[in-house]
Formats: structure tokens, C-alpha cells, sequence
């Protein structure tokens, strides 16, 4: 491990930049509010993204839809490997030798982050030509909706390097204590897309246009503008960081600085993924109003994890700079303190959803079994939002700390909770839907206070 081991002396301020040196003595919540700031607006990016390509595509008929609906959870995992799983590795992994005094070192650490995303995006544009006909196929694609599946990702995979720079580029800013620039890149890109996607979809004048390949094509031309801002950011001569600083030869240890964070952290929306998809197959053995009224209740966990995105990334950074200076009390400090942010947001949500759970329903359906099942369900998991967003909360920190074991064992645990007591519940105890709603619950809450308990009893020193 690269951080600086307790009572280890602390490097001289006069190499520490301004903004490590913010995260290693200011005030912990002003610091940590004024980091995730930037984050939190940067998160209208993705939806917007999402949304957007929806609204277009929805233009093209059901079979457009459908086929970009196919790619979705695999282009999702790749966003969530690189921006939150391998991106958190990073920014952990330049945060602590940053915290250190070790500039060099952090710049060395940026190379090897840039050759780590080029192998991924490699392994993904190899797994879409050679899998991704049956892995479509598998999930239901057929006829028309198979290829547009493919149109789509051919291009979006094809292009995967391209997002694989660009989150891993962002993450390294965002160690150097840059949250910024990288937000305000992913809502430029964002609103690009809106003026560019229609164009390459639908074309224009004697430009017929490329279909859904062209939303792939707009999404990859943006992202190589923004990866091109921040590269020539950490190009920039007297930043923290800088990628042409030294020369680029490959180091075993760097790369496992990074990579003993990044592959269990990647793990964990595997996990989390999975999890989801256990609980939409079991809730459907309830009939489709149950699967549908799940499907919609359930979308509002979704805006849960942005949320602790956004101070999430704000935690790893500052927990590792500590972690480097041989601070670990003040990092587990900004843990705590990051996780009780956090769960007061998500927990107040929760609480406004299972008081009022028709202000979310209504939004999305007029039929009134799938309004009252969806209902019930946020009416019984709302109350458990707060532990699970202080568990996202802590899972950013735990990257920060380098320590990613117990983060694996609480998703584990979810999954668990969710398969095991969930076909208890439904082919044992025959129980209703509203009983598993609450294994569902008890999954979050899982989720949460085992990661709380872990770091509580010692779970980043042992």
C-alpha cells in the first residue's frame, strides 16, 4: 500500500498543493460540501444522457427502443466500472501519494491509469464482436430489435476506449482535488449531445442520417472533445499532476496500487447489478401489475446512487489524501461525517416516499393496482434508504482507504438477503408481495450496517 503508514512523518507543506492541503487541515464539512458541490452538479449529465436518447429514439419506433434497451445494462456496467469502480481505484490511488508529497509518484500513477483504461476498453470491443450477437440474443433480442442492438453498440463499444479515457482522465483530476473541471466536462458533453444526436440519428439535407447508431456516434464524439479538455489539463505544465512528466514505462507495483483497489471495486456493481436483477425476477412471480409497480417504485433508489456519487467521489479523495499524509483518525473522520450527510439526503427522501408515495407513483402510471403495489413498497422500503445511502457513502470512503473487502462482503450480503430470504418468503412462507417488499427493505438496511459495522470495529486497520 502506497499511503503513508500512521505517525509516519507528515511531507513538508510547501510541496502539497493548495488543494491537498485543503483536504488535509480544513474544516470537514465545508471542505467536503465544497468538493461535492461540482460533483453533485455534474451528475445531471448521465440522466440527461439517458433520458435524451430516449426521447429520440422513441421517435424510431418500439424496435429502436427495444434493441437500445438491450445494450443498456452492459453500456451501463462499463460506465459504472469506469467511472465509479476502476475511476474510484484511481482518484484513491493520486489522492494518496498527493497526500504523501509524492507529485511524481501520483503523475507515474496517472500513466499507468490511462494503460489500465486502454486494456478494459479493449476487453469490452472484444467481448462485443465476438459475444455480443448471443449475449442480445440471450437477453430476448429477435429480428429488428436484435439489429438495432447491434447498430448500437458496435459503434458505442467500438468507441469504448473513448469512455474509458474520458472517466479515467476525470478521476485523476478529481484525486489532484479537481472536482470542477471534470463536472462541468460532463455537462458540456451532455448538452453537445442533444444538439448532435438528432442530427447523426435522423440526418439532415442531403445527410440521411445513421439511426440508433448515430446517438452511439454523438455520445463518442462528445466524449472525445471532454477527454481532450482534461487531457490537456494534466498536460499543463506545474499542475499536481501531470501525464507527460516523467517517461512512460509500466511499474508492478503502480499498477497494483490501482488494480488491488480497482477489480474488487469493479466487482460491486456486478454484485449490485445482480441483485437488482434477482429481486425484478422474483417480484415477477407475483404477476406483471406486481413486476411493473416494482419496476417504477424501485427507479427511485436510482437517484439514491448519484447522490452518493456525487459526495462519494468528494469522500475517496479526501479519505486517501489523509490516508497518504498518515492522517487515518481525520479519515475516518471525513468518512463519518460523508455518511451521515449522505444518509440525512437519502433517508429524508425515503421518508418522503413512504409518506407520500403517490407523489412518485402518480408521475409514471394511472392504473390503480400498479399505483397501490408501488405504493406499498415505498411505504415499506422508504424507511430503509438512509442506511443504504450511508453505505454507498462508505463504500467511496472504503476506495479512498485502499480497503474494498468488506464493501464486497456487504453487496454479497445484499444479494444474499435478497435470493435466499426472498424465495423463502415467496416459495416457502407463500407470503404476498408486501412480505418480500420487506426482504427487500432488510437487503438495504443489510447492505448498510454491515459496512458501518465493519469500519466501526476496525475494518480499514486489520
Amino acid at each position: 500500500m502506497s499511503a503513508t503508514a500512521p505517525g509516519a512523518a507528515k511531507p513538508p507543506a510547501h510541496v502539497l498543493s493548495e488543494r491537498t492541503q485543503q483536504m488535509l487541515h480544513a474544516p470537514v464539512v465545508a471542505t467536503l460540501f465544497r468538493l461535492a458541490t461540482p460533483n453533485v452538479m455534474g451528475l445531471f449529465a448521465m440522466p440527461l444522457f439517458i433520458a435524451y436518447d430516449g426521447f429520440i429514439l422513441g421517435r424510431m419506433g418500439a424496435d429502436a427502443l427495444a434493441g437500445v434497451a438491450l445494450v443498456f445494462p452492459l453500456s451501463m456496467l462499463m460506465m459504472q466500472m469506469s467511472a465509479g469502480g476502476m475511476g474510484g481505484a484511481v482518484t484513491g490511488a493520486v489522492a494518496r501519494a498527493l497526500g504523501a508529497g509524492r507529485g511524481d509518484q501520483a503523475s507515474r500513477l496517472a500513466q499507468h491509469a490511462v494503460f489500465i483504461a486502454t486494456v478494459c476498453a479493449a476487453l469490452f470491443t472484444l467481448a462485443q464482436i465476438v459475444l455480443g450477437r448471443s449475449i442480445y440474443a440471450a437477453m430476448g433480442g429477435r429480428g429488428a430489435a436484435l439489429a438495432h442492438a447491434l447498430a448500437y453498440s458496435d459503434v458505442l463499444f467500438g468507441g469504448a476506449l473513448v469512455f474509458w479515457v474520458f472517466n479515467v482522465l476525470a478521476s485523476i483530476l478529481r484525486g489532484s482535488g479537481n472536482m470542477l473541471l471534470p463536472s462541468v466536462t460532463l455537462l458540456a458533453t451532455a448538452l453537445m449531445h442533444l444538439a448532435l444526436s438528432p442530427l447523426l440519428v435522423f440526418g439532415l439535407g442531403p445527410f440521411q442520417g445513421w439511426g440508433v447508431a448515430g446517438a452511439a456516434a454523438s455520445a463518442l464524439a462528445v466524449n472525445v472533445l471532454g477527454a481532450a479538455v482534461m487531457a490537456r489539463q494534466l498536460l499543463r505544465r506545474g499542475g499536481a499532476v501531470h501525464l507527460h512528466r516523467l517517461p512512460w514505462r509500466l511499474s508492478a507495483d503502480l499498477l497494483r496500487d490501482i488494480l488491488r483497489v480497482g477489480i474488487p471495486a469493479s466487482l460491486n456493481p456486478v454484485l449490485a447489478n445482480s441483485a437488482i436483477a434477482v429481486s425484478t425476477a422474483l417480484v415477477g412471480t407475483f404477476g406483471v401489475s406486481a413486476l411493473a409497480a416494482y419496476g417504477v417504485a424501485a427507479r427511485l433508489e436510482y437517484i439514491l446512487v448519484p447522490i452518493a456519487f456525487g459526495f462519494g467521489t468528494a469522500l475517496t479523495a479526501m479519505v486517501a489524501t489523509n490516508m497518504g499524509a498518515g492522517q487515518p483518525q481525520r479519515a475516518l473522520r471525513v468518512a463519518w461525517t460523508g455518511g451521515a450527510v449522505v444518509a440525512a439526503i437519502t433517508g429524508a427522501i425515503g421518508l418522503a416516499a413512504a409518506l407520500a408515495p403517490a407523489l412518485w407513483m402518480d408521475i409514471f402510471t394511472s392504473d390503480p393496482t400498479v399505483r397501490g403495489l408501488g405504493s406499498k413498497y415505498l411505504t415499506i422500503a422508504g424507511g430503509a434508504y438512509g442506511l443504504f445511502g450511508l453505505g454507498l457513502a462508505l463504500l467511496f470512503a472504503s476506495q479512498g482507504a485502499g480497503r474494498m473487502a468488506w464493501p464486497l462482503v456487504a453487496s454479497a450480503t445484499r444479494l444474499a438477503v435478497v435470493g435466499v430470504g426472498g424465495w423463502v418468503c415467496i416459495h416457502l412462507l407463500h407470503a404476498p408481495a408486501a412480505g418480500f417488499f420487506v426482504v427487500v427493505a432488510f437487503s438495504l438496511v443489510a447492505y448498510g450496517l454491515t459496512l458501518a459495522a465493519a469500519i466501526r470495529l476496525g475494518g480499514w486497520t486489520h
